[in-house]
């Protein structure tokens, strides 16, 4: 899956920093309350240093009103390609093999 990707995706936390925030036209603390979280919790996320959890994607599903999919999805392909890109040599060495 994440070989598909040629360059890094995005983290979740950048779509929300830099499209949905603004275009909701919230703070950043005023969302954290309104989601129920810490505004430290989402913070990081913002800054792309914290993953996406499945919680957080119930949360901001439900408050961006697009469900947990496009955050869960995103969160998941942007670990896959950094996991991908850090084992590439070692990933090479490890066999395929389909059953029989």
């Amino acid at each position: 899956m994440a070989g598909k990707f040629r360059r890094e995706p995005s983290h979740p936390g950048t779509l929300l920093r830099e499209v949905v925030l603004p275009a909701m036209k919230v703070s950043v603390a005023e969302a954290a309350r309104e989601l129920g979280v810490s505004r430290q919790q989402l913070y990081k996320i913002l800054r792309n240093e914290r993953a996406v959890t499945a919680e957080m994607a119930m949360r901001l599903g439900r408050y961006c009103g697009n469900g947990p999919e496009l955050w869960l999805n995103m969160q998941s392909n942007f670990d896959l390609w950094h996991v991908e890109h850090d084992l590439a040599k070692e990933l090479e060495k490890i066999p395929t093999r389909a059953a029989v």
